[in-house]
């Protein structure tokens, strides 16, 4: 035996090492941009298109940087601010890392 704990896993129903439970939701919560780059919080991306942004009447343009971003509990989605605009959640979709 390899000392490993073992957990039911609901979806399969079947007892399952704890590691590679871990280590399957560890890569499920990974936060990928437009180019299949890992995202954490603190970095700066770029944007890939120009977005219009819903409630501002602004229009954020191609190759603007965004700084210290923070993720959500959506992977699909961050958290960010700029100067114009606070409370800015961008699509992970419309950014690459810089």
């Amino acid at each position: 035996m390899s000392g490993d704990d073992y957990i039911y896993d609901e979806v399969t129903g079947e007892w399952r090492p704890a590691s590679e439970i871990a280590q399957e939701r560890a890569k499920a919560a990974e936060v990928r941009d437009a180019s299949g780059n890992v995202l954490v919080d603190g970095d700066s991306v770029v944007l890939v298109k120009d977005l219009k942004v819903k409630g501002a009447g602004q229009t954020l343009k191609q190759g603007t940087v965004i700084r210290s971003i923070r993720l959500t509990d959506n992977p699909e989605e961050i958290d960010c601010r700029h100067d114009a605009i606070k409370g800015l959640v961008l699509r992970t979709e419309f950014v690459r890392k810089r």
